[in-house]
This record gives structure tokens, sequence and C-alpha cells, in this order.
């Protein structure tokens, strides 16, 4: 680049559009503008007040610790329970009645869970965890599917102070053998399988292999849920006959603040994982605080739905530990949106009433993909919230998102945050900013974060670079799991005294964030750093692009050139001129820089089980060399289904 400061990461997408909050809804709002002035004045004591919202045994000497950075330590000398904050103290108040879970399986059986009923089964769990020898500080794997149990197991742990480490439940037996070493764990809770896409899907089988490559477990505790057969051995113990027969009371104990909550490790690594770990008191206090300002959470009559798996940070802090420490009631999905039928999650909106929604752009396009007539055929007028979590939203999402399954009037709130941060870091609060599409806007009372060149100086209103967070938040990372060198040199080595986890953003006119995802998969054409994200979302909002992916492959003349991959809304064609038709929009909308030098029609897109797109296979195809790993892929196969059906235009 000529002017690396100047041009940290070119900022071509442009957005005019705001909505500002219905009036009713602000003036009812939870959280309103004095917030920022508060924290603004007296950060730790904005926090202060916000961790008074918890229920300790002990109050903390001191609210932040600081001394020893990058290591933090908050609410110093404090303790609570955590599942007490999140169970206990809601019946103690006289909601023992109220419907914690609603839960959906995948086939269509459903409960319908208590605060009361949810305090008795985590207390049988405690006691059964205790029975096996579990004790305060020992690590505990959590290998399940959607169901109950699996928030359960994780409140049960936290009641002991046991450190719960949850796997996603399709990862391999690699995966989580490796997981279940690192993290020295002495127990695996799992289920015989789950329902996924119309059939059961076997876990058992997986931790079994697992655990004949861990000397460290000692006991394996088994959900009956497909109720297929499974092999059995010595270790293991059937949930059904153990926990439901143990004592509905458990007396919680108190941990400090810093007491280790759960580590949770990273998708997509390679070599060591890596295990992030979370501590108790600051991680719950902004976990709370972010479902109770960001979500408007009403628990006399908000139903929540966060549609992520718990086995992602998402599912952690916005299924379990956020919404419960509020006393909400909220529903749980076993299965796929598209089983049995593509109409499954307005289905379930419409069934339980759900006032608050928070998904995933990946599957906000993919509503879109399969078209506005599905969301149509249900009554969606319950919702009153809309959020956005995973990666960037393009603009053209967001407003589908809004008009189609919002009704033109419901807030959508597009966060940011990530594993290590905890909580949510950027956000809108619903009842006070007016939204623009596509961007997350400003970050959240109490959070210092700021956009900065190569060389940490701030870039200022409509600049780009890098992501950084300046000041220690409380339910920030405490280190990786065993390794404090690596936490170091990962997040705090990049910049002195700024934490960076490697994503990009820029700065509008007004001064609002927008993300523009990893800076890994920023591309260098003709010496201007380009995000991929912004033309992804060029792309989309042509009306033939359901979703988009975008590369950049090595070019002898520019760097690297633009490589897009597109899926088609409807019935679009393949044909050379719509595929210069999309190369052209792209310029139109971003500049000529930004046109890409080929548009490759595809019928799906490799992605994780967390929904990410995995754009250095796409790169590989766009390279034309060998595929790299595909283990880590939702589907395996999809790589060879991309490369058979490749329909491209491009200038060659």
């Amino acid at each position: 680049m000529a002017d690396k400061n100047k041009d940290t990461l070119a900022n071509l997408l442009n957005e005019d559009r705001s909505f500002p909050p219905h009036a009713d809804f602000a003036a009812a709002a939870n959280v309103k503008a004095d917030a920022y002035e508060e924290a603004k004045n007296d950060r730790l004591a904005f926090w202060d007040k916000q961790a008074q919202r918890l229920d300790w045994t002990k109050k903390w000497d001191r609210v932040l610790d600081w001394s020893n950075a990058p290591f933090a330590e908050w609410f110093v000398g404090g303790e609570l329970n955590v599942a007490y904050n999140c169970v206990d103290r809601h019946v103690e108040a006289g909601n023992g009645d109220r419907v914690a879970l609603y839960w959906e399986g995948e086939p269509g059986d459903d409960r319908r869970i208590t605060y009361n009923e949810l305090s008795a089964e985590v207390n049988r769990a405690a006691n059964t965890l205790t029975d096996f020898g579990i004790e305060a500080g020992d690590r505990v794997v959590i290998y399940m599917p959607m169901v109950p149990e699996a928030a359960i197991a994780m409140l049960a742990c936290a009641r002991i102070g046991a450190v719960h480490s949850v796997v996603f439940g399709g990862f391999s037996v690699d995966a989580l053998s490796d997981r279940i070493q690192d993290a020295g764990a002495k127990m695996v809770i799992t289920a015989d399988g789950g329902f996924r896409k119309g059939k059961p899907s076997g876990l058992k089988e997986t931790v079994d292999a697992a655990v004949e490559r861990c000397d460290t477990i000692e006991n394996v505790l088994v959900v009956q849920r497909t109720k297929q057969d499974v092999a059995w051995t010595s270790k293991d113990h059937w949930w059904h006959e153990t926990v439901s027969n143990a004592s509905s009371e458990h007396q919680p104990k108190s941990f400090d603040s810093e007491h280790p909550l759960f580590i949770l490790y990273t998708s997509g690594t390679t070599g060591k994982p890596k295990g992030i770990l979370h501590t108790s008191g600051g991680y719950l206090t902004q976990t709370s605080y972010t479902h109770h300002a960001v979500f408007d959470a009403k628990p006399d009559s908000d139903v929540f739905w966060c549609t992520a798996d718990v086995g992602w940070v998402t599912g952690h802090s916005y299924i379990v530990y956020g919404p419960l420490s509020n006393g909400a009631t909220q529903v749980m999905y076993e299965g796929t949106p598209d089983t049995p039928h593509k109409g499954r999650f307005w289905e379930i909106v419409d069934k339980y009433k759900v006032t608050t929604l928070y998904a995933a752009p990946t599957a906000i396009r993919t509503f879109m993909k399969w078209g506005d007539d599905i969301p149509a055929q249900y009554d969606l007028s319950s919702l009153r919230l809309l959020g956005s979590v995973g990666e960037p939203i393009n603009p053209e999402a967001w407003m589908w998102y809004r008009e189609k399954i919002g009704g033109g009037t419901a807030p959508i709130v597009d966060t940011w945050w990530q594993t290590e941060t905890g909580s949510i870091m950027i956000s809108p609060l619903p009842g006070e900013t007016a939204t623009k599409p596509g961007s997350a806007q400003v970050p959240l009372p109490g959070i210092s974060i700021d956009v900065v060149d190569d060389d940490a100086k701030s870039v200022g209103a409509g600049g780009g670079g890098f992501l950084t967070i300046g000041e220690p938040w409380p339910s920030m990372l405490r280190g990786i799991w065993g390794d404090d060198e690596r936490y170091k040199k990962t997040y705090w080595s990049r910049f002195e005294n700024l934490y960076f986890a490697g994503d990009g953003a820029k700065r509008d006119d007004d001064g609002d964030l927008w993300l523009l995802g990893r800076v890994d998969d920023v591309m260098l054409v003709s010496g201007h750093n380009i995000s991929t994200t912004e033309v992804e979302s060029a792309l989309v909002s042509h009306e033939t692009v359901a979703e988009a992916a975008v590369v950049g492959a090595s070019d002898p003349v520019t760097g690297q050139g633009i490589v897009a991959f597109v899926i088609p809304r409807g019935e679009a064609d393949s044909s050379p001129e719509h595929l210069s038709e999309l190369r052209n929009h792209v310029a139109q909308t971003l500049g000529p820089i930004a046109k890409p030098r080929q548009v490759m029609m595809v019928g799906e897109l490799p992605k994780t089980r967390s929904g990410k797109i995995m754009r250095r296979l796409l790169r590989d195809i766009a390279e034309d060399r060998e595929l790299g790993d595909v283990t880590t892929l939702q589907d395996s196969s999809v790589m060879s289904r991309i490369k058979e059906g490749l329909s491209t235009g491009s200038d060659e």
C-alpha cells in the first residue's frame, strides 16, 4: 500500500437508511441514553452498580484489580453462587411457577419446565455429580444435543463449583478427546443421541471412542433421548437411573468471584486446542446486564428465543446464564430450521408467542433464499425485538429480517462479541438507538472500544482498521486454559495495552461501527485493503442473490483478484450475462476497485458447524489447488458438490 495508515481498510459501503425506535418502545425501555453518560463519568462505579443486580453472599472489596495486566480480577473478594442466581432466587421471590424453558424437540415432542421444576432438576444433578466424586474445581465435559438436560448439567456444575466445558454435539472423536485431555476432565455428560434432520444422530459412540483415549475420565452420565442401542461399560450411568432418583434438596456453596466457571474451546483451531477460560462474578454480571439492556428483557411478559446451540458461547451467555439470571421465559429448540419443513422456526414463534428472537445472519440469509411466502404463513405479530449474532449482517438481510419477520416495526439489535469477550460488547440499545441496516453501531455503556490503524492510532470517522478494546471488561476471558503465554501472545501482542482478536471494523461519518470480519479475510487489491464483508453485502443487495462468499485469489496484475461465490434466490440463472451483471452491480455499488474478477454460481457454501463460512476452502477452489482440511465443516461433502456444479463468469 502506498500509505498503510491512510488505508488500513478501505471504506467502500455506504448506508443512509436509519430507523429510530418507536416512541412507545423507547418510553418503556430498560436502559436509556443516560447509561452512556453514567458509565463515561465513572466506569468502575457503573459496573459496581450492575453487579448489584445479582445476589452475592459476600460483597467485594474492590471492583477491579488490573495490576497484573492482561490478567484481570473483577469484584475482588466477592462471593456468590452462579446457579443460585439463575434459579433459586427466582423461586424464593415467588416466581417458581413461571416457565423457565419451553423445550421443543425436532420430532414435535415438547416440555414445559417451570423455575420450581428447574430448581429440583439442577439440585438432583448437583447431588449426583457430588455422589460421583466431582468437587469444586474439577472439570466436566458436556457433549449433548439441545435438550434441557444440557442446561441443567451446566447449572449443576456451576452449583457445586465444578468447571464445565461444553463441546458441540457434532464434533469428531479427535476434537472431543483433545478437549477432554486438555481440560483434564474427570467426567463426561452426554446422551445416546439427538434428533437432527429427521433422524436420530448418535453421540454415545463418539464419547466411547474418545474416552478410550482419555485416562482421566472416571464416569460417563448418559441422557436417554433417542432410545437407540448403545454400547455400555462400567463407567456408564443412565441419567434417568441416577439423577432422577437423587434428592431435590441441595444447599449451594458460595465461591469467589474469580472461581472458574467454564472453559470453552474455540472452533476451527489447529494443533493444541485453545480453551477460553471464564470465571464467575464478572462474567455473570455483564451477561446478565447485557441480556437486560440489549434485549430489553421483561421477564413478566417476554418469551425469549436464542436459536444458538449451547455448544457455542452464544448458548452459554444467552440461553443459560444471561436469561436465567434475569428470570426469563425462553424457548429451546433441538433441531434444524428445515425439519420437518422450512417453516419450522416460524411455527415455533407462533406456537410459543416468542417476543424476542436472536439468530445468526447465516440463518437469516437462508430464510431469505427460501422465500417470503414461508414466514407469511405464520402469525409473527408477537415479535417485538430481533437480534443478530455471529458475524456481520449485510444490510439487505437486515432489511428482510425487519420487514418480513419483524413486521417493519421490531427494532433489530445487531450484536458484536466473541467467545473471548463472554458477552455483548457492541450493540444498539433498542429503546435509544436509531438503527442502521448492517451496523452494530456503538459500544455498550462501560465498554471501551476503538478502531485503530497499524500504528495503534484511532482512525476517526470514515476510517477503517483494527477493532481493539482499551479497558478491561467484567466478562472478559481470564486466559487460555493452562497457557498464559499463549493468551498474552494471541490477544495482547499486536498492539501495546490493547486487546485485539483479529476483527476489522470501520467508523462511518456518524461514528457508528461496522464490522468487517476477520482481518485474515481482507483482500489486498491493487494496493487497497478491501473487506470480504462489504463485497458480499453488495452482492446480496442484488435481487437475485441470496447469499455470497468472497475471497481474494492470487492475481499477477493486482496482487489479489476478487472471486465471488453466490447462491441464487428463486430461479435466477447462471448465464454469462447474469454473472456479468452481478460483477457490474458490485462495481456500481462499491466502485471499480471492488469489481469481482470472477463470479461463481453455487448451490451451497462450506460452513462450520457454528455457521461460519470457510473461506480458505473457497480460496483453494479459486486458485485451483488441492483442498485443505474439511473435517470442521458441517457437511464435509459440500466441497465436492461445489466443484462439480460450478458455473462461472469472469474477465477471462
